[in-house]
């Protein structure tokens, strides 16, 4: 008998143990980045998400820059964040695929405490349909751009952080399929999932220069470029993509921001997002001990929910094809 509540002590402390281990294996520490009196500059804040980030950032009192192409558009932004928080912002008419222009731009704009990479374009299409020059797009502007906006920018920012010594954060948009690669997203889903790649190096080579990295991963969001991407979608892509939740951009941009002051470096924005998270945490870095336990105590539980919705997916497509081919 002495045995047995031996044993489901041993139980019963196993969690906290596991506790233990992974405060000390968290690193480094959650931090507090307050965006009030310091200088936000957001890519692809004209519309959409960056949109609703800068309009939030200047709410809570920080200095505001936003970076597109269309000038008109950022005019109109700017406007709007104007009538929207009673701020003004900067706005910076750059293409992010020059990187000279972004260089320049962000030399003028320094110092930055807070840099969010959120542009992007995406357009859905079976790969051997889509047209080679949209696929290099894809490349040259979500992945390379955002190669080109952190490269200019991180100098600075590591001079300006250390300066300070306030936390300054990189905040890099992806997406949740580049956790999971979807049926007619392959050049979209290849260029999100390198983002990934560079936000865990990049986590590494600047968290001693007191620089957080948070990976954003919203869902479909309800913004001008979905609107008009969901147009040319083909049928089996609208079937497949109907599963996923879709949220509002203000929503998103609350979630990103809650993560970017806590120097979060995974941030899902919803819970099909958190289990995607956990399903695909592999060697990312953790802050969180409570996060840490959360994976580890779900990864097999999230591994076989995985299972589930490829099984639903792989149906969607043989039943697809098997009613066009009228078998």
């Amino acid at each position: 008998m002495a045995s047995l509540y031996l044993l489901l002590l041993g139980i019963l402390l196993l969690p906290f143990l596991l506790l233990l281990v992974l405060a000390f294996l968290a690193w480094p520490a959650p931090v507090k980045l307050q965006l009030k009196g310091r200088h936000v500059l957001i890519s692809g804040g004209s519309s959409g998400i960056g949109l609703a980030m800068a309009r939030q950032a200047a709410s809570e009192g920080a200095h505001v820059s936003i970076l597109a192409r269309n000038p008109a558009k950022l005019e109109a932004a700017r406007e709007a964040i104007r009538q929207a928080t009673g701020s003004d912002v900067s706005i910076l008419s750059v293409d992010v695929q020059d990187f000279d222009s972004v260089s320049k731009a962000i030399q003028d704009a320094s110092p930055i405490d807070v840099l969010v990479a959120n542009h992007g374009v995406y357009f859905s299409q079976e790969l051997e349909l889509q047209d080679l020059q949209e696929i290099k797009l894809q490349v040259e502007i979500n992945l390379m751009g955002t190669f080109h906006l952190i490269k200019a920018a991180l100098p600075g920012m590591k001079q300006n952080a250390k300066n300070t010594n306030f936390p300054a954060s990189i905040a890099i948009m992806s997406s949740q399929s580049g956790q999971v690669g979807i049926y007619g997203y392959g050049a979209y889903s290849a260029t999100k999932y390198a983002l990934r790649g560079l936000a865990e190096a990049l986590r590494h080579e600047v968290v001693l220069d007191n620089i957080y990295v948070s990976l954003i991963f919203p869902p479909g969001t309800e913004t001008p470029g979905f609107a008009e991407e969901k147009k040319r979608r083909s049928e089996l892509i609208n079937m497949i993509a109907a599963s996923s939740g879709c949220m509002k951009a203000d929503e998103v941009a609350e979630k990103a921001f809650n993560g970017i002051k806590c120097g979060t470096f995974i941030i899902p924005c919803n819970f099909e997002g958190v289990m995607l998270a956990i399903a695909t945490a592999g060697l990312y870095p953790q802050n969180s001990c409570l996060g840490a336990f959360v994976e580890v105590i779900g990864a097999g539980f999230m591994r076989f929910v995985g299972l589930c919705f490829q099984w639903k997916w792989f149906g969607i497509i043989e039943k697809y094809h098997a009613k066009r081919n009228g078998s």
